[in-house]
């Protein structure tokens, strides 16, 4: 870290501190999310930044926080099996439920699309942004720096590894094992509710082979309805495994230090560096300081952001850094595309945080310092989609870890050198997006 920037990461590591520890869990539209938002408010007023509050409506439940219910409904599955071996028409209730189900699942928790939102109870969210204009209030483009405000739910398997850190396979299978199995076990028993209520549709159309099943004719398919006697005990405990995953209590919800404090910290230092030195300010640029809300809920802070400015110009001609989670010294990267929205962040932002990475000797154990997101999503895909260049800049281990998303994301776990080396590298970049600006100018999101 420079050491002409150690107040500020002095302060960042502050914020963090008082999120994570007074403050605490901030599951999305919940009172403690909006604390957050007023708190750093207050501290945009604090250097003479007036806030800006936008609310919108999110449905916790309806796409990430909504995981456990998945399980539920394996367990569900697993019981109405019984009753669909004596009564045939079962089959047909569980095949439509079922694939209502995977629509739910593949469009609202993978894809996080809204489809499905007014069917979960719902809450208020807000996005809180203030901005920074050149002294002549005249500017070409913008700069936003973002992170969220709210974390996640406790994730019980992934807290667990806490006791077998030191032991990775066993921690691994402590978790992708238990709840790979568990979604292994959700899966089956919609395949198999969907198949026999074909098989039993067939015969209505005199399919010989379904007519011979159904009758007992067909060796294979009698031992396995057979066996369908026994595997939903089966079924049943793996789908258990996937209904716990995500703790219901709020109080054991994540503190959120690194995931997301320290990307809202880091933004807010950065819009204040800019306000105490004018004379580093990038000639013709306005800065944003942006809180977004309900991103574990789906992403769906950064989409309403979007989608209240896609006309004006606050989306226009503007660059994006997404920081999440700066708090892991040996994994500093960049964080270059959202393997499951399809959707691939900007590749100028990109080298200009590797080169900047490479500048200020920062290490990391990251291959060439970038990464895929290859699980869920993060707020540059909705920025990207709305014509901004954006990125998102992480030091966090990309291993499901046993501070990911437990209560045990807490500060003691890294220290103000290491945020300080992110608000070096946001600084660095910075400063390479205005070189850029000057010589190219605006050339939109740009893919390899």
């Amino acid at each position: 870290m420079k050491e002409e920037n150690r107040k500020y990461a002095k302060e960042a590591y502050e914020i963090v501190e008082h999120a994570a520890l007074k403050i605490g869990s901030r599951l999305p539209g919940t009172k403690k999310e909006r604390e957050f938002h007023d708190y750093m408010a207050d501290k945009l007023r604090e250097i003479g930044i007036t806030p800006k509050r936008e609310e919108f409506s999110v449905s916790p439940r309806a796409s990430t926080g909504g995981i456990p219910y998945a399980g539920y409904f394996g367990i569900i599955m697993s019981v109405l099996i019984y009753f669909a071996l004596y009564n045939p028409y079962v089959w047909y209730l569980m095949a439509l439920a079922g694939i209502m189900f995977v629509l739910w699942l593949v469009f609202s928790v993978f894809l996080y699309k809204r489809w499905f939102d007014m069917f979960f109870h719902r809450e208020i969210s807000q996005n809180t942004y203030g901005e920074l204009l050149p002294e002549d209030g005249e500017y070409d483009y913008t700069i936003i720096l973002s992170g969220h405000t709210d974390t996640s739910w406790n994730w019980k398997h992934s807290e667990k590894g806490y006791w077998t850190k030191d032991k990775p396979l066993k921690a691994v299978i402590s978790t992708y094992g238990k709840v790979g199995f568990g979604a292994g076990c959700v899966f089956f028993t919609v395949a198999v509710a969907i198949a026999y209520a074909v098989i039993y549709t067939l015969t209505f159309f005199g399919h010989e082979w379904s007519i011979g099943a159904v009758n007992g004719y067909v060796k294979s398919f009698t031992i396995f309805t057979f066996a369908l006697r026994f595997l939903p005990i089966i079924t049943a405990i793996g789908s258990s495994f996937v209904a716990m995953w995500g703790d219901k209590n709020p109080e054991n919800a994540s503190r959120g230090a690194m995931d997301n404090a320290t990307g809202i910290a880091l933004s807010y230092e950065t819009i204040k560096y800019f306000k105490e030195n004018p004379d580093k300010m990038p000639k013709r640029c306005r800065i944003i300081d942006l809180n977004v809300g309900s991103e574990e809920a789906g992403l769906r802070g950064s989409m309403a952001f979007a989608m209240e400015h896609k006309y004006d110009d606050l989306t226009e001609n503007a660059w994006n850094i997404n920081i999440d989670s700066v708090a892991d010294k040996d994994y500093f990267e960049v964080v270059i595309k959202d393997d499951w929205q399809g959707c691939r962040f900007d590749a100028d932002l990109e080298r200009m945080f590797k080169e900047t990475f490479n500048e200020l000797e920062i290490p990391s154990k990251s291959k060439n310092h970038c990464i895929h997101n290859p699980v869920g999503g993060c707020d540059s895909t909705p920025m990207t989609r709305a014509g901004v260049k954006s990125v998102t800049f992480a030091a966090q281990n990309p291993m499901l870890t046993y501070y990911y998303h437990t209560f045990r994301d807490l500060p003691d776990r890294f220290d103000e050198e290491t945020v300080g080396n992110g608000f070096d590298v946001v600084l660095g970049v910075i400063d390479k997006i205005a070189a850029f600006q000057e010589e190219y100018g605006f050339n939109g999101p740009q893919k390899k």
